[in-house]
């Protein structure tokens, strides 16, 4: 009996693209393409969570929602789930305090050794 070899399914695999042009001008069209995708997972974690801030329960409206951001729970910016699973909304004053603690908090636990 013949054996059918099985072959791994990656949706998320990048397309490879021909290199051309300046260095600047690759930077502009990753940028470009990394901030399209960060507005698109922005927009579906405001219309799922609300525009309120997970942390201190700040409203926002349409004039200020800029101040709310998404934060990834597991810390890993490629992991977003159609769920929103991993997405909280925090205001930018409470998303730098969660960053700033895990930066001080992992200073502390150097000096301790």
């Amino acid at each position: 009996m013949k054996r059918k070899g099985y072959m791994t399914h990656r949706p998320n695999r990048p397309v490879k693209k021909e290199i051309t042009g300046s260095i600047q001008d690759i930077v502009r069209e990753i940028t470009r393409d990394r901030d399209i995708k960060n507005e698109q997972y922005r927009e579906q974690s405001l219309k799922m969570h609300g525009l309120i801030c997970a942390r201190c329960g700040r409203e926002f409206d349409h004039t200020d929602r800029h101040l709310l951001t998404v934060h990834h729970k597991d810390g890993n910016h490629n992991n977003n789930p159609p769920d929103g699973s991993n997405w909280e909304n925090l205001c930018t004053y409470c998303h730098d305090d969660v960053h700033g603690r895990n930066f001080f908090a992992a200073e502390e636990e150097e000096n301790k050794q």
